[in-house]
């Protein structure tokens, strides 16, 4: 039996938001839900409706409760914000259920094929959203996206989309036919006068590397007139790289761009590893950002890595 739903008391302050609701697993129609707190959450699906639902709401199977989603229109690209309020919906498989005000400005009816992304949205519109207001509407959807999205479509239930993102690449590979080059030993004296001139040396000695991180091997030949045995050359240690969770000191640069603020240290520091950023406590809150950059232009590139990740609302800070 599905666990009863979850629903969220409206307030006005941030602390609404805080702290979410996760539950235990449930299953409906043979389909077991088990929800997490996912923050790069994508999928694709069908919705349905929830008529007793006010505001501009929504209810999901798995999401955190509350948290906020983009709710993309899979026939007109036409993209809204909405608050998820509710677990379910509890009487199908559908991906999400919108309230009549959500699925009247998402211009949709029930089992339309939608998208779903979790998103950080600022907190003024997370306050309209919390006190019963539609957030303004995003910007669509190209329609030569919505086309590649609709193929990823099942014929029921729903498909993700950040796993895709996730899954490593396979390599392509090739047979080589042998070389049936006949093998011509020098003279002692023509290879040790090679030896006088050339050294070898083996860029990445690593066999068990993984394979996404397999860097590419080539041979270079470097001009030396003294070779050193190889039992002399000395190893050079491999620092271990470190994990900065915190920064405290005000570093050099005027740019950085803040990707999203949490509740949860833990989860900060999964994002921030996630997008190469670090972690700012702010009173009970982290905030959680990259850089700093010394032109805009580099803080823009990495605002547009950060967004691309999931983080809609990730934005430039200026200091100095």
């Amino acid at each position: 039996m599905p666990p009863a739903q979850v629903a969220v008391p409206v307030q006005n302050g941030p602390s609404a938001d805080y702290p979410i609701t996760i539950g235990p697993a449930y299953t409906i129609d043979g389909v077991t839900y088990t929800p997490a707190d996912v923050l790069n959450y994508d999928e694709v699906g069908y919705l349905t409706t929830d008529a007793g639902a006010m505001g501009f709401t929504a209810a999901h199977h798995t999401l955190p409760v509350p948290s906020y989603v983009e709710v993309t229109s899979l026939d007109t690209g036409r993209t809204v914000l909405l608050r998820v309020e509710r677990r379910g919906p509890m009487a199908s498989n559908h991906l999400i259920a919108l309230s009549p005000a959500a699925l009247a400005q998402l211009g949709a009816s029930a089992d339309a094929p939608v998208r779903v992304r979790r998103v950080n949205p600022p907190e003024e519109q997370r306050a309209m959203l919390r006190g019963g207001d539609a957030a303004p509407l995003r910007m669509d959807t190209p329609m030569s996206l919505v086309t590649v999205l609709r193929r990823r479509l099942p014929p029921s239930g729903s498909a993700s989309l950040a796993a895709d993102r996730a899954a490593p690449q396979p390599l392509e590979t090739a047979e080589v036919e042998p070389s049936t080059a006949q093998t011509m030993e020098l003279p002692r004296s023509e290879r040790s006068a090679a030896n006088e001139n050339t050294a070898e040396v083996a860029v990445n000695d690593n066999p068990d590397a993984e394979l996404g991180e397999t860097e590419s091997f080539e041979t270079v030949f470097a001009e030396s007139e003294i070779v050193e045995p190889i039992d002399a050359a000395e190893e050079t240690p491999v620092e271990e790289p470190v994990a900065i969770v915190t920064v405290t000191p005000e570093a050099e640069g005027r740019f950085s761009v803040q990707a999203a603020t949490f509740s949860s240290q833990d989860n900060a520091r999964r994002a921030a590893a996630a997008l190469g950023g670090t972690v700012i406590p702010a009173g009970e809150y982290f905030r959680v950002r990259t850089g700093p950059f010394a032109t805009r232009g580099e803080a823009e590139a990495s605002l547009a890595n950060v967004r691309r990740a999931g983080y809609s609302d990730a934005r430039i800070l200026t200091s100095g």
